[in-house]
């Protein structure tokens, strides 16, 4: 648009098209010379280096990560000190570091980065003080205590990316004990990406496992917590109504619906936000997703009245989401069917 276009010169194409066949002929001799290297068992600092440039240019070849891997295993953790193996270690983290930051989301670098923290020998300055606590010196701690500086970092500039989610939360989980966070702690945090991104899934998925670890231990804290997630959430749906997140995760709140006092206030709030956003489609498709769950708890003319209101909404999504018109219509013949047995409705003149 308004950038005239230049002529290509034939001569010029053919010569970017003899440079890229270069550059796979000696990829090709690259990978050819590594994978030679392994099938004849050679571990070497050579054979280290080589794998480090080619994985700078293909990370996602997870052969060679696993043939880098052994050359730690049958070199340097047996033939080089412990103080040299954890040398190397760490080079290994920086060079995982580096490529994270051209790569962020190539699992084999993440696996890759697992490996070296589990490997990572204790080092001095690890027994306890006498206090019981654990020295802060050692090199297992150094390392650890670092990731999750890291990985937070890495969510700040893309605070989306789920291989960065899952890997902080291994690292939360196998990090010495001293370097965990508390459940409020985590809540917090998960809190602070919310606000600061209402469309934040995986901080929204962070949440709901930190809570089920919680009412798994202790059932009696989910009634006050409800109260306050059911608020938080409300203000991300009225913020975002189209956005599925704060949907998905009230959902998950809300659960197989069994609570009735719960199910019936969620619905009367979800109908608010309907009545200024009368065409929202997550709204409108919640809305049907609950009633039909409110139906089991229902007499014969509570879910009559509740499969018109479900009709009315199914109508309007099929008008207003035609891409999921089919979806639509197959929820209402299922509601139909489901209490046919006892409803005698018509529908006649209905879009379903």
């Amino acid at each position: 648009h308004g950038i005239k276009r230049t002529k290509v010169d034939a001569a010029a194409i053919a010569a970017r098209r003899e440079k890229e066949k270069e550059k796979l002929r000696a990829y090709l001799e690259s990978e050819k010379e590594i994978l030679d290297l392994k099938e004849a068992n050679e571990w070497s600092e050579a054979a280290l280096q080589l794998t480090e440039q080619f994985l700078n240019t293909n990370p996602e070849h997870y052969t060679i990560w696993n043939y880098r891997r052994d050359i730690f295993t049958k070199l340097v953790f047996v033939s080089w000190t412990p103080e040299d193996a954890y040398q190397r270690l760490v080079l290994d983290l920086r060079f995982t570091t580096s490529a994270l930051k051209r790569y962020p989301k190539v699992y084999w670098i993440w696996n890759h980065r697992r490996w070296c923290l589990e490997n990572t020998p204790s080092g001095p300055g690890t027994e306890p003080d006498s206090k019981g606590e654990e020295g802060i010196d050692g090199w297992e701690m150094a390392v650890w205590s670092q990731e999750v500086l890291l990985v937070e970092k890495m969510l700040s500039l893309d605070e989306r990316n789920f291989h960065a989610w899952d890997y902080r939360r291994y690292i939360l989980s196998h990090c010495p004990p001293s370097l965990r966070r508390s459940d409020a702690d985590e809540l917090a945090y998960t809190t602070r990406r919310i606000e600061k991104n209402h469309s934040n899934f995986s901080a929204w998925h962070q949440r709901s496992l930190v809570y089920t670890s919680l009412w798994k231990e202790d059932p009696s804290q989910r009634a006050p917590a409800l109260d306050q997630e059911f608020e938080l959430v409300k203000n991300a749906l009225w913020m975002a109504p189209d956005d599925q997140s704060g949907w998905l995760y009230h959902r998950w709140l809300v659960g197989s619906g069994d609570d009735v006092t719960i199910l019936e206030k969620e619905i009367g709030v979800i109908e608010e936000l309907l009545e200024v956003e009368p065409e929202s489609r997550w709204t409108l498709d919640t809305l049907v997703y609950y009633k039909r769950l409110l139906m089991k708890h229902r007499s014969e003319q509570g879910k009559r009245q509740l499969v018109e209101e479900c009709r009315r909404s199914l109508e309007t999504l099929c008008r207003i989401d035609p891409m999921r018109r089919r979806r639509y219509e197959d929820i209402g013949k299922r509601i139909l069917e489901a209490y046919s047995y006892n409803v005698a409705y018509n529908i006649q003149g209905a879009t379903l």
